[in-house]
């Protein structure tokens, strides 16, 4: 998916009685990530330790002993899989959607439209937001759903930030059928030209996922103390990153919005104020 930068990583904010299952549960899926992302393994390397990485996962979700090749990873997990319950199929979907990042860029293969984009982000995004909800205690349709709704966000965030640095490793995110609408193809959008088209483009990239980012917003107001707060500050960072996305338009074509440390005080006041 992304490198975690959204997950609340047992700071300062978070329930001091859920830091470690959250911290288990972000090892898991940072390192899952790095083994999709990182390095110089070729993809068929990636995908074989993608795999032994989800049979351990099982194994030790069956009560089996943690092996010795990721350790760190889940001797913790193993207790806190057991300890919390947590629904086992929402860390399989997250290995299924970096399996899919894999064979993607292998094959530079795009995402047809807006429909397939989503199936991946409910795989790749959406089963944080369900895992930290379960240690919250959270679990009815509407919570669940305005979480897949900020997670989804997060995810075309982070698309959208990185389209300079995805679009030359052949990462195509951007839903053909939205490129096409404009006359655009892969291969314009690759050149990196700004043109009215592309300005627009990224404008309505945008816009999407600040529409999924307000309609998860009022989860917020559910969460109880430092979680809500927590959670308030996400989703601020993420609409930040969309207000330097708007300013920058087409430019995100060759250059990467980033929150600075300036933006904290606009985060904060925001937060207060939702």
């Amino acid at each position: 998916m992304t490198h975690y930068e959204n997950f609340p990583v047992a700071s300062w904010l978070c329930p001091p009685a859920l830091r470690a299952p959250i911290a288990a549960i972000y090892a898991f899926a940072r390192t899952a990530d790095d083994i999709a992302d990182e390095g110089d393994a070729p993809p068929s390397g990636r995908l074989a330790d993608l795999n032994a990485f989800e049979t351990e996962l099982l194994a030790v979700a069956g009560g089996a002993a943690p092996g010795t090749r990721w350790p760190e990873v889940f001797a913790p997990l193993a207790a806190i899989l057991k300890r919390h319950a947590l629904p086992l199929p929402l860390l399989t979907d997250l290995l299924s959607a970096f399996r899919q990042d894999v064979e993607r860029t292998r094959s530079a293969e795009p995402y047809a439209d807006r429909a397939a984009l989503l199936d991946y982000c409910r795989r790749s995004a959406n089963p944080v937001g369900r895992l930290l909800l379960h240690l919250y205690g959270v679990a009815d349709a509407q919570a669940l759903a305005q979480s897949d709704a900020i997670c989804t966000a997060l995810q075309l965030i982070n698309f959208w930030q990185d389209l300079s640095v995805d679009l030359p490793r052949q990462r195509w995110y951007v839903p053909q059928a939205d490129a096409a609408a404009l006359g655009l193809r892969a291969e314009d959008l690759l050149a990196q030209p700004r043109t009215p088209a592309s300005d627009r483009l990224v404008a309505e990239l945008a816009g999407w996922a600040r529409r999924c980012m307000v309609e998860g917003a009022p989860l917020v107001h559910r969460l109880p103390g430092r979680a809500g707060w927590e959670l308030r500050l996400v989703v601020q960072g993420g609409l930040r990153v969309l207000d330097k996305i708007d300013k920058l338009q087409g430019a995100c074509l060759t250059q990467r919005p980033r929150i600075r440390a300036w933006d904290a005080p606009l985060l904060l006041a925001r937060a207060v104020a939702m």
